[in-house]
């Protein structure tokens, strides 16, 4: 069987890794291609080698298709996402899945209701770099986790900065852009989920009035282990890194917290360092391949909808945090509370 995809969005990630990465699917096809400008999604289309243009949803949901594939703009993911699961057309949606927990819930509900398959598309799980972290956590070999890092500021490419810097009602920002995926990193390599957050932003020059382009988190999680975590979009010159660190050693990737299936992962315990290998595998290939099994009914996507509303539901708090000075708490069933 295959699975014929609809792009809504004629976006930049889908031209970089979407599109291959479904194409390299023995059972992958695109079908058709929607953006909300006509001669966008036929230019986008041409150059693509995708068989449809067109420039309404209702065109594409009525098309001949499977599954969506959603990378516009984050205001947009919601409403979307409710049409094609009423159309019964099975969802991968780039992150955060909505603007508010209440509406990603909401999506999770109407995707069960119509018996689809919804993915949310936190490619970072897919990496082998973080599978290797999960795995060497889980057998016990750093011991007890004790405390986590992450370093995952960037600098946004200037082709990338748009409405993420300058556009608050479309949900730009660095922490609804990057924090989600720290988050949700965080939950896939310790198995553990945050309850609640310490957070500072800043506007280091490069975002728009109403907007930050810097985030610092401390994160607690439910077995009391600690986190903190860089996010930013102005920093030229750093590195990216994951550690996690156990009452009987630590782990340190270096480079890990990227699109690209690259990085290190070090073991170091009291024998010594040992670097850990991985598989390489394109990350977005993965994702593609395990929504493709969860359609067929093999299991569940890399990241389900649940933990899009996990990762979002963070963010929220991360954000209220940030504007009141407080530690908020964390809970993905009845969204984030001072």
């Amino acid at each position: 069987m295959s699975v014929k995809w609809g792009l809504i969005g004629a976006s930049t990630i889908a031209r970089q890794f979407m599109i291959d990465a479904i194409r390299a699917q023995p059972d992958g096809e695109i079908a058709a291609v929607m953006s909300s400008s006509a001669e966008r999604a036929t230019a986008y289309a041409r150059e693509n080698g995708i068989p449809a243009a067109v420039s309404n949803l209702d065109a594409l949901l009525g098309s001949d298709i499977d599954a969506v594939y959603i990378s516009t703009t984050n205001e947009l993911h919601f409403e979307q996402a409710l049409a094609a699961a009423k159309a019964g057309k099975h969802v991968l949606c780039e992150k955060p899945l909505a603007l508010t927990s209440d509406d990603a819930r909401k999506m999770v509900a109407s995707a069960k209701e119509a018996g689809i398959v919804l993915g949310t598309n936190h490619h970072l799980r897919n990496a082998g770099a973080h599978r290797a972290m999960r795995d060497a956590v889980a057998a016990g070999r750093i011991g007890n986790p004790i405390a986590a890092r992450v370093f995952h500021s960037v600098y946004l490419p200037e082709n990338l900065q748009g409405w993420r810097i300058a556009r608050p009602e479309a949900g730009g920002g660095v922490v609804l852009d990057i924090t989600v995926h720290d988050a949700d990193t965080l939950r896939f390599v310790l198995g553990d989920d945050p309850v609640e957050v310490s957070a500072f932003t800043q506007s280091a020059g490069m975002a728009g009035s109403g907007l930050e382009d810097g985030a610092m988190c401390v994160w607690r999680f439910k077995s009391g282990l600690i986190a903190q975590s860089h996010e930013g979009f102005t920093t030229r010159f750093a590195d990216t890194g994951f550690e996690v660190h156990g009452s009987q050693g630590s782990l340190i990737a270096r480079n890990v917290m990227t699109q690209q299936p690259a990085g290190s992962v070090l073991l170091r315990t009291a024998s010594g360092e040992e670097r850990l290998s991985f598989d390489r595998e394109n990350l977005y290939a993965r994702s593609v391949r395990g929504f493709h099994a969860a359609v067929r009914g093999e299991g569940q996507p890399s990241a389900t909808g649940e933990d899009g509303i996990w990762s979002l539901a963070a963010a929220e708090a991360a954000l209220q945090s940030a504007a009141s000075g407080k530690t908020v708490k964390i809970d993905p069933k009845l969204g984030s509370m001072n």
